[in-house]
Order: C-alpha cells, then structure tokens, then sequence
C-alpha cells in the first residue's frame, strides 16, 4: 500500500490526541481509514507533502487557518430534518403550552431562547423553527430566538444557505414541504426565508462556554457519542451553565450521559430539567 494511501497506527495516534486536546473528541482505531481520506484531500490545499508535513503544519502559527478546514474535514456529520420525532412532538404539544399557559398566567415574559448545539448543517434548528412557526400565537406575540452552533465552518455554512436534498427530508411530510421549502432543482430544496430568518448560527467548540445569554431550552443530539467521559462531564458543565433555572436539556438516545446527569431532574428519557 501506498505510504500516502493511509495513516500508520503512529501517525493516526498523534492526530488521534491533537483532536481529542483541542475538541474533546476521541476517535477510535477502527476510523483510521476514514481519518486517512479526510487529512489526505487537506494535503494539496495546504500544500502540504505527506501526513508527517501536514501534522507539523496544523501545530505551527501558520497552519492557523488551516485548522479550521481540518476540523471541518474531521468533524462534518449526516444529519436531517425532524429526526427522533418523538423529541419534536414534546416541543409541539407539551412543551409550547406550557410556555403558552405560564405566560398568560404572568410567571414569564413572552420571550423563549433556544440553542441547537452541535446542530451540524441546521436540519435540527430549523425544524425547531418550523414547529413554532406553526403555533401562531408565539409568532405574533413572542420574541424568538433559536441559535445554532457548530464547529465546523463548512457546515454552518451550509445552514446558512438553507438548501437541502430528499435524502435529509425524509421525515418531513408534503405537508411541511410544500410550505417551508421552494424546489429550486430536481433533489434541491431551498428553505423559505420566514423559517430560515428565525435562526441564527455561529461557530461554537462545545469544551468552551458558550459566551450568550442563558437559553430556555438546550438541544444536544447524536454528538455525544464521540466524545469520551471526561469530555462529556466538560461539555455538560457547559450547557448547564448556560441553561436557564427551570430549563430543559433536550439530549439524543445514544449520548451516553443519562448517568451523569444528576445536576438536572430526569422528566422522560430524553427531557432534562434544572432546578
């Protein structure tokens, strides 16, 4: 095999730590090909002659930039629209009366912060979005604000165009597409202004607090998983903090976390409070 076809077991090692110190993401052995494929079309760009140069180069003060395109290629993750449907059904049925109910009731101002962490290329933020688009006394009386954050600029750089394939739509029904999206191609959906307007995005390293007003409700999906437990314990001190007292952490089915959510009050098996 080539030298340049994949990692050695050493050479995967050093970018094995270098990513784990600087994200909290441990990748295993078994991702060595993949690793290989995603440094290898990095080399070029960088000018960069083999894995040994390119190491050296994402270390040093002008290999600066080019972290961000690492971290891009390392990180990029699949995701799509309304998935784990039961988590979007909370939000709709139960979780928007109860906003509805304790704001006429005055135990809260009209406006509601939510923050999709880790929301890759905005599938899980804008179907938050379309969920309370479709309640219409929060868009008439509610200040909105859903945030989006993730670690790669490729991605969010995606979000931010809002145009999107069927294989990510597969759980939305004609219903929900005929209204939120325009066909602008065949296989190619672009999101409608009114839903991509009610979401913003930002670059976000989830080891570091995140530097924004505390948010009503926290959704952190389908990440986890990558991240071993000292790593989790970093992040989940981060999002508590920034979780409003009474706020809801929204965590996906295989996190790994449930037994290191004490801090919180368990409401169902996705549904965390703080107190």
């Amino acid at each position: 095999m080539n030298e340049l076809e994949r990692l050695t077991p050493q050479q995967f090692e050093l970018f094995q730590e270098f990513i784990y110190s600087r994200c909290g993401i441990k990748i295993d052995l078994s991702k060595i090909t993949l690793v290989s494929n995603r440094i290898r079309r990095r080399l070029q760009p960088s000018n960069c002659e083999d894995f040994d140069a390119y190491y050296r180069f994402i270390r040093s003060k002008a290999g600066k930039s080019e972290l961000v395109e690492f971290f891009n290629a390392i990180t990029t993750n699949e995701t799509s629209f309304f998935r784990t449907a039961s988590n979007f059904a909370w939000l709709k049925n139960e979780y928007l009366p109860q906003l509805l109910r304790e704001k006429s009731e005055g135990k809260r101002s009209p406006v509601l912060r939510i923050w999709s962490a880790a929301c890759s290329s905005g599938e899980e933020p804008y179907s938050i979005a379309m969920c309370l688009s479709e309640e219409a006394r929060i868009v008439r009386e509610w200040d909105v604000q859903i945030v989006g954050t993730d670690i790669s600029e490729t991605s969010l750089g995606r979000a931010r165009e809002a145009v999107y394939t069927e294989r990510t739509m597969q759980e939305l029904d004609s219903n929900r597409i005929s209204k939120h999206f325009s066909e602008e191609s065949s296989n190619q959906y672009r999101l409608r202004p009114a839903i991509a307007r009610m979401v913003s995005f930002s670059n976000h390293n989830l080891m570091e607090p995140f530097p924004a007003k505390p948010f009503d409700c926290i959704w952190i999906r389908n990440v986890l998983i990558y991240f071993d437990r000292v790593s989790k314990a970093k992040v989940i001190e981060n999002l508590v903090q920034s979780l409003v007292s009474g706020g809801y952490l929204v965590v996906g089915p295989s996190e790994g976390i449930y037994d290191m959510l004490g801090m919180l009050q368990k409401r169902n098996t996705f549904l965390y409070q703080k107190q």
